[in-house]
């Protein structure tokens, strides 16, 4: 295992990175402090073809750029402080209503429009790992607390991509961080409707409009119903808008690690297992990438990525039946997800 850092000249607060992380395989993934993003993962296929199976940009300052910014589509981000949605900006907590900034319609999300995925986030190498630090002020996009995020990202010789999430606040808050990267395993240019995957749920939380109805319902007999493998496209007629960005509340209990999903694509060989300490995950096709993002002369469209967004389940400060989302002065947030890639032969 290696792991090197390499200066972006730029004229910035703070100095900008890219990570390399890289181990004994090829298998190699790129990280900027911008936004604590994954800029990449190569990795190779059943022929030992090794190949780009995430989108992201090349310059790291793309994701500074005014144009990435206005339509950000979160590639790679670490997100917060609460990924995913908040209804209508707002949330109680002890007593108290809150009001966030709306980014989404009527909604907030992803941390708002000053979240997270923006900020030039302090780093270093610790013992062969990537750690980097964010202090989010008090009513920062409206959340109380000072919070203190801590994310560190590993690559072992198993290929594991490890990323481990730690944080701290001076005053109860919402807090939901997840990374953001788009999967394509085809390792070329292509939609990912052929994909194939399971995952280990056996229920998930209906939507309006990207809002849970507060309902946990089963899978069963429905098209989110992965407890099989499926293509990702198999079924999308039966989805609204024909689009997956929906959460899945995993089997199994939140602060165990546990597998929750494998992905395999059928003409590479290559696959990909998601475990998480997270109770919910978020599976999106990329629907809206719309083609405004290019990298190296190729335009990033519609399908051509899947999110595995492990989290807490959209809306949960608004839903009592929800696992809370609340991180105290007294209990952490503290969680690990771990991407696995592999072959199948």
């Amino acid at each position: 295992m290696s792991v090197i850092q390499i200066k972006v000249q730029a004229d910035f607060d703070k100095p900008i990175f890219i990570y390399e992380l890289k181990n004994n395989s090829g298998t190699t993934v790129k990280i900027t402090n911008i936004g604590a993003t994954i800029t990449s993962v190569l990795a190779p296929d059943r022929n030992g073809k090794i190949e780009k199976v995430t989108l992201g940009f090349t310059d790291p300052l793309y994701y500074l750029s005014e144009k990435y910014l206005s339509n950000s589509p979160f590639l790679g981000a670490t997100v917060g402080r609460y990924a995913n949605r908040i209804a209508q900006g707002e949330f109680q907590l002890n007593g108290k209503k809150y009001h966030l900034a709306k980014n989404n319609g009527d909604n907030h999300l992803h941390g708002g429009p000053e979240g997270f995925f923006k900020k030039i986030w302090d780093s270093t190498i610790e013992n062969d790992k990537v750690v980097m630090t964010l202090l989010s002020p008090d009513m920062e996009e409206g959340y109380p607390g000072n919070v203190k995020v801590i994310t560190t990202f590993s690559l072992t010789n198993d290929n594991e991509l490890v990323i481990d999430y730690f944080a701290t606040t001076d005053k109860a808050t919402p807090l939901n961080l997840t990374n953001h990267t788009y999967f394509n395993l085809c390792g070329k240019k292509s939609q990912i409707l052929d994909h194939e995957l399971m995952i280990f749920a056996d229920a998930y939380t209906p939507a309006v409009e990207a809002i849970p109805t507060g309902e946990i319902r089963p899978v069963k007999g429905t098209p989110f119903d992965f407890t099989e493998f499926h293509k990702l496209g198999e079924r999308a007629r039966q989805l609204d808008a024909e689009i997956y960005d929906h959460n899945f509340v995993l089997n199994g209990r939140e602060g165990e690690l546990k597998r929750v999903a494998i992905a395999r694509e059928p003409l590479s060989g290559r696959t990909l297992e998601a475990y998480t300490t997270m109770p919910g995950m978020q599976l999106y096709t990329g629907y809206y990438l719309d083609g405004s993002h290019q990298n190296e002369g190729q335009k990033i469209e519609s399908l051509e990525g899947f999110c595995l967004e492990t989290q807490y389940f959209p809306d949960s400060p608004n839903n009592a039946n929800f696992p809370s989302a609340i991180t105290t002065p007294d209990q952490p947030f503290k969680h690990t997800t771990v991407f696995k890639f592999g072959i199948d032969n």
